[in-house]
């Protein structure tokens, strides 16, 4: 997978707008179950990416995205940061082993994993993980930009019907029910954001 210096560029900036724009949603989000700083929490991270993005969209894309990962962990608080971040420096790094036959869909599989492993998680526990899944099995399907997008918003919004087994949310027990998990939310705006912007602009 190639993106050009621009791409990757304009990418940056539309996750950091995209975030912004749906920052309160998302405190407000995790007001309901945590404590009600994720939205504060992403948006200091993105636009930490974002004053970096000249030099980052000069890298490779597999270096970018570990610089990205790199940036995110430094800067978001809480679960987020070590969580993102993961999944971007360990999707970077499998990129980086293309020479050995790793393709954007392997290398994503074990981003995953990797985010799973680090938090102690996985399917149904109501966390980023419930998007991150379904994502990566769409992409493996070669499934068309608005439909991953489309399969993220409805992935996030399922975990209404869960109840929190990991992070500060699985304290409530079942009154975690009935809420949509932050993170969970966030990873499907970005989804959905980058998602947009490849089937605009970079059309399989």
């Amino acid at each position: 997978m190639h993106l050009a210096a621009a791409d990757l560029a304009a990418l940056i900036a539309l996750c950091r707008a995209e975030i912004d724009r749906h920052g309160a949603h998302l405190s407000a989000l995790d007001s309901a179950i945590g404590d009600g700083d994720h939205g504060a929490n992403m948006r200091r991270g993105l636009e930490a990416v974002f004053a970096e993005r000249d030099s980052i969209a000069r890298l490779p894309l597999p270096a970018a995205l570990e610089k990205i990962g790199l940036v995110l962990v430094m800067n978001i608080g809480g679960a987020a940061g070590p969580l993102y971040g993961t999944l971007l420096m360990e999707l970077g790094r499998g990129l980086a082993a293309q020479g050995c036959g790793e393709d954007f869909a392997a290398a994503l599989e074990r981003a995953v994993a990797a985010v799973a492993r680090r938090g102690r998680s996985g399917p149904g526990d109501k966390t980023l993980l419930d998007v991150l899944y379904p994502v990566q099995a769409e992409i493996v399907r070669r499934s068309a930009p608005g439909h991953i997008a489309a399969c993220a918003r409805s992935a996030a919004q399922s975990t209404q019907a869960m109840q929190a087994r990991r992070g500060r949310a699985s304290f409530l027990g079942a009154r975690s029910i009935g809420h949509e998990d932050p993170g969970a939310s966030s990873c499907a705006l970005l989804t959905a954001a980058i998602c947009g912007y490849l089937a605009e602009h970079r059309p399989l």
